[in-house]
């Protein structure tokens, strides 16, 4: 039996009563283990990979594993068990048809703002896992640049303390930014796009070129993006054509 974590897994086996040998495998040591795990395999030998939380591979290690095993010709089972991603969207009340899991965003916000923005077009509802500490900010980077958005916050499913917090991600992102981090296992629902009516981008240029004159840059983006709901991104590219430069906002 492979676990992230031999003590999880041990726990586990203790629940029900029952023993088996427990090692190691994980995003450190997969390379170096996995020459081993997959002569065992090969010599006949029956090895179950299990994951902390929820289930292989999505969000864990095992795919090299699994990409290695059947490149050998070695057969591998599913045995189907909780999936934190389909939790919570059978509960969040979003768009179920088409779905997309984009696990863990990067930490950085730099980074996770170009993530994001690679996946703003995409006409379904997006999937994330997401540490509590950094959720205040991921929300925050969501809002700015996905616009506007119903997004669900799904936390502690299954738990005693099971919370799903649902609204516009601009007030769901202000809940959070007031209140700091929650605590236990979080999930990150954002609805698809919603079609909206052209928008009047004399207006937008109109009210820009008023706060220009008077803020920053970053200060009137932030202000026409909030007011009008459009995505910081375009109403950035917008600030700078009126003020003929490309710098940063």
């Amino acid at each position: 039996m492979l676990a992230e974590d031999t003590r999880v897994a041990l726990r586990l086996l203790g629940s029900f009563g029952a023993t088996a040998t427990v090692e190691s495998y994980n995003d450190v040591n997969g390379a170096k283990v996995r020459p081993r795990i997959l002569a065992r395999l090969a010599a006949g030998a029956a090895v179950a990979l299990t994951s902390d939380a929820g289930t292989p591979l999505i969000s864990d290690p095992g795919y090299r594993l699994v990409d290695e095993a059947r490149s050998a010709g070695i057969p591998v089972h599913a045995v189907p068990g909780p999936s934190a991603a389909i939790a919570a969207l059978s509960v969040a009340g979003l768009p179920s048809d088409r779905f997309l899991f984009a696990g863990f965003l990067a930490t950085r916000s730099t980074q996770r703002r170009r993530e994001l923005g690679e996946l703003a077009r995409i006409p379904a509802t997006l999937i994330f896992y997401e540490s509590a500490n950094r959720l205040p900010a991921m929300l925050a980077d969501a809002r700015d640049v996905l616009g506007r958005r119903t997004v669900a916050v799904a936390r502690e499913l299954t738990k005693f303390y099971e919370e799903v917090r649902r609204g516009p991600l601009d007030e769901i992102a202000a809940h959070y930014a007031d209140a700091g981090p929650p605590r236990g296992e979080i999930v990150v629902l954002v609805g698809p796009p919603v079609a909206e009516a052209e928008t009047d981008w004399a207006d937008v240029d109109r009210r820009l070129s008023e706060l220009l004159d008077r803020e920053r840059t970053r200060e009137a983006v932030d202000a026409v993006a909030a007011e009008t709901g459009l995505p910081r991104r375009d109403v950035y590219r917008r600030a700078l054509a009126l003020k003929g430069d490309d710098g940063d906002a």
